[in-house]
């Protein structure tokens, strides 16, 4: 019979082979930075996530919020996104899907609690930031009104119609009685161009008009028409109206 030399093997040598994940010195760490140096030092991947928490076998957290900023492209285009556009996204479950955008929602709603402490006619800034913020990456158009006080603050912002890639249908009879019913003195309307490109339309430069002039018969102002694009804006008060 032959000799067989048989080693024991401890509990880790045992066990299947484990392909960790790399590792960085706790210093170097998204949460850690972010706490030491603020948010700011952080790229987008790593805030993204920061947010998921985990990630899945074979796909680290960093893999899946890499994989998301590659499908929208940017974090304002995610700003935008509905639930079914994270269907596909592997390691996003209805979990982290509604963990991104609750974040995204509170991101919105904090902008417009800013906006309704100062009077907008006096942060033009900051009404095209919530604006692109809101509308700037959709891929379909979308008419929004802000309706102001006597102090020009923001009383609410709503939807007031939304279309197609190239065309919209806007009703300036149901701007006036949503103007009428919320008691608006003034208002901002905004839509976004797909395209990017933020030069008004004919058809833009006709409702303008029509909208500044049928509100006024109601007393009530239209302050400016805003054309938004997901990085620039024109301003239909600034160019000196149609």
């Amino acid at each position: 019979m032959n000799d067989t030399l048989v080693i024991p093997l401890n509990d880790a040598e045992k066990s299947p082979i484990r392909r960790c994940a790399p590792t960085w010195p706790t210093r170097d760490m998204p949460r850690e930075r972010l706490l030491d140096a603020g948010p700011a030092a952080l790229s987008d991947t790593e805030l993204v996530a920061l947010v998921l928490g985990s990630g899945l076998p074979g796909h680290n957290v960093f893999d899946v919020a890499r994989s998301l900023l590659a499908r929208f492209g940017s974090l304002r285009a995610m700003l935008d996104a509905t639930p079914e556009d994270f269907d596909g996204v592997r390691g996003v479950g209805p979990a982290k899907r509604a963990q991104l955008l609750a974040i995204m929602e509170m991101a919105r709603r904090a902008l417009a609690e800013k906006m309704r402490e100062r009077p907008l006619i006096d942060s033009p800034e900051a009404v095209e930031d919530y604006l692109r913020l809101l509308i700037g990456s959709r891929p379909y158009e979308v008419f929004i009104c802000l309706f102001l006080d006597t102090r020009h603050r923001l009383i609410r912002s709503e939807e007031n119609s939304r279309g197609s890639l190239t065309r919209m249908a806007v009703y300036p009879r149901e701007i006036v009685r949503r103007a009428l019913s919320v008691n608006a003195a003034s208002l901002i309307v905004a839509h976004n161009h797909p395209s990017g490109a933020v030069k008004p339309s004919a058809s833009d430069r006709q409702l303008t008009r029509v909208l500044r002039d049928t509100l006024a018969l109601i007393d009530v102002q239209l302050i400016d028409h805003l054309v938004i694009g997901a990085n620039d804006t024109f301003s239909f008060a600034r160019a000196g109206w149609p």
